[in-house]
């Protein structure tokens, strides 16, 4: 899954966060819905422009968002 084919972010659309094309959707709030335990069918049925494929666009844009974050660990003592 490309998540590029179905997210864009544009500074003139929700502040510039992404979200699906041609929608005002945003990742984040997908990804809130999911975590809250809304099952797909239910977002599907609450906002009907979206597909399937967006909800896996939005977990495969968070995936790959996670993957460039880079963990720098502090040892226990240090401040």
């Amino acid at each position: 899954m490309d998540w590029r084919e179905h997210i864009e972010q544009n500074p003139d659309i929700m502040m510039g966060k992404p979200v699906i094309k041609g929608t005002r959707l945003t990742v984040e709030l997908i990804l809130e819905m999911l975590g809250d335990g809304w099952p797909m069918q239910d977002i599907l049925s609450s906002y009907p422009d979206l597909k399937p494929e967006h909800i896996q666009a939005a977990q495969a844009y968070a995936s790959a968002y996670l993957a460039m974050d880079e963990t720098v660990f502090q040892h226990a003592g240090a401040r």
